[in-house]
C-alpha cells in the first residue's frame, strides 16, 4: 500500500551508536548540528546546550566547510544534520572535507555522504524532537554527567518546535488582554441598556407634544 513502517529496535541501535561517536570526541565544540527545516531548530538549539555540541539552525551558508576566506568557517570532526534532504549542501561539503556524518533518515531520504542514518520520522516537530532529546540523555549518561540511575529533569516538551503565532496567542491569554477587552465592552453595554429606558420614552413624548 506505500506505507513504510520503522524497525523502532533499529532506531534505537543507531541511537546508541550516533551518542558514542559524539562522546567519542573530546571537544563537544567541534561538532556541528545543522537543520534547515524549522521543525528541527529548537531541538537543534537545546540538543547543543545540554551537549556543548555548535548548532547551526536556520539556513545553511554556502562554503562553511570549504570556504577558508569566509568568517564562518569552521573545521569540525562530526556533523550531525536533520534531513539529508533539505541540508544536501551541509552534506555535500563534509564529503569534500571528509567529515563524519550522523543523520536522522526517513523512508525516503537519500543516503549518500552519509555514515550513520538512524532510521526515524524526520518530518514531524514531536519525532524530531524526541530523537535529539533521547541522543542528548544518552550523551550525559555515558559521560558520566548524569547517572542512569537518575531520570533526567529536562521534559522533551522543551525541545518542541512552537510557532510563534501560538506563542503570542498564548501570551497575550497570559496577560489577561481577555479581561481588559471585556471591560472596554462594558460601557457599550450600559449605553444601549441607557438607550432602552424610560429616558427615550420620555423624549418622545415631549417631541409629540410639540407637534
Amino acid at each position: 500500500d506505500g506505507i513504510h513502517i520503522i524497525h523502532l529496535g533499529k532506531t534505537w541501535e543507531k541511537l546508541m551508536v550516533a551518542a558514542r561517536m559524539i562522546v567519542a570526541i573530546e571537544n563537544p565544540t567541534d561538532i556541528i548540528v545543522a537543520s534547515q527545516r524549522p521543525y528541527g531548530s529548537r531541538a537543534v538549539l537545546k540538543f547543543s546546550q545540554y551537549t556543548g555540541a555548535n548548532p547551526l539552525a536556520g539556513r545553511w551558508t554556502p562554503g562553511t566547510l570549504t570556504n577558508q576566506i569566509t568568517q564562518k568557517y569552521l573545521e569540525p570532526r562530526l556533523l550531525i544534520v536533520t534531513d539529508p534532504r533539505t541540508d544536501n549542501q551541509a552534506l555535500k561539503e563534509a564529503s569534500y572535507a571528509s567529515i563524519p556524518v550522523i543523520a536522522l533518515c526517513d523512508t525516503d531520504s537519500p543516503l549518500e555522504n552519509v555514515d550513520v542514518a538512524i532510521p526515524a520520522n524526520n518530518k514531524g516537530k514531536e519525532s524530531i524532537a524526541l530523537l535529539y532529546w533521547l541522543l542528548a540523555r544518552e550523551v550525559q549518561y555515558l559521560r558520566g554527567t548524569l547517572p542512569r540511575s537518575q531520570a533526567w529533569d529536562v521534559m522533551v516538551d522543551s525541545f518542541f518546535w512552537r510557532d510563534p503565532e501560538e506563542l503570542m496567542a498564548q501570551e497575550e491569554m497570559d496577560q489577561g488582554y481577555g479581561d481588559n477587552w471585556g471591560a472596554q465592552q462594558q460601557p457599550q453595554q450600559s449605553w444601549e441598556g441607557g438607550a432602552g429606558g424610560d429616558n427615550w420614552a420620555d423624549t418622545t413624548a415631549a417631541a409629540g407634544a410639540g407637534d
